[in-house]
């Protein structure tokens, strides 16, 4: 009996946000914090940005028409998000996949995706990062930054349904950096510019042909 009531006063005295650890936050027209070190469940809104701090781990994060934002070191299931950017930090880790509509994706330094990483017609970044389930996108530039590593291939895919609407017709722009390895095939589906360095390590590709570069990054 007297243990029973310390157990429920040791428990009403926590945090809220202890006591809801690992439950889900869900909001409409406002964005959602979850703070350095918490853990939370599936985190999501719309009409706002969602950021996940440093070292915080949570299930899926989502919105609409906002950013993602994934802290130094936090972890995450999934990120996706329609009308915005989704951004890594240094050694953020997704054990599944990062999917984006109208938006880029950046990975910082170390940065970990272990499923696929795809965006519509937003830029797809990677500084000295993992992907280990392929990048895919349809007009977004790609940028596998030095050191980084692909597993899965690279595709991109012809415009296809209402995307055929746009009038841009600059061509997507896809650079393997220094030292960057991707495995599997490299699959362009429509006219890009491949830029790959002399350094890099590439697997098979179709639909393009690679332009060798030295240095950083490609002078053109």
């Amino acid at each position: 009996m007297h243990r029973n009531l310390l157990v429920l006063a040791f428990a009403l005295a926590l945090p809220l946000t202890a006591l809801a650890a690992d439950n889900d936050i869900d909001k409409v027209n406002g964005a959602v914090r979850v703070e350095a070190g918490q853990h939370a469940g599936n985190v999501s809104t719309v009409n706002g940005a969602v950021h996940i701090g440093d070292n915080a781990v949570v299930q899926k994060a989502s919105t609409v028409n906002g950013s993602v934002e994934l802290g130094d070191h936090a972890q995450a299931s999934a990120i996706d998000t329609v009308n915005g950017s989704v951004t890594l930090g240094a050694g953020g880790h997704v054990t599944g996949g990062v999917d984006v509509t109208n938006g880029g994706i950046r990975l910082g330094n170390q940065a970990d995706v272990a499923g696929k990483v795809g965006s519509v017609n937003g830029s797809i970044n990677l500084d000295n990062a993992h992907v280990g389930g392929g990048i895919h996108t349809v007009s977004g530039d790609i940028t596998v930054g030095p050191n980084s590593r692909v597993e899965g291939g690279i595709l991109v895919d012809k415009p296809g349904g209402w995307f055929n609407w746009s009038s841009n017709s600059r061509l997507p722009h896809v650079v393997i950096g220094p030292h960057a390895v991707v495995q599997g095939t490299l699959e362009f589906r429509r006219e890009v510019v491949l830029q790959v360095s002399d350094t890099a390590q590439i697997g098979p590709v179709k639909g393009a042909t690679p332009v060798k570069f030295s240095g950083d990054v490609p002078t053109e």
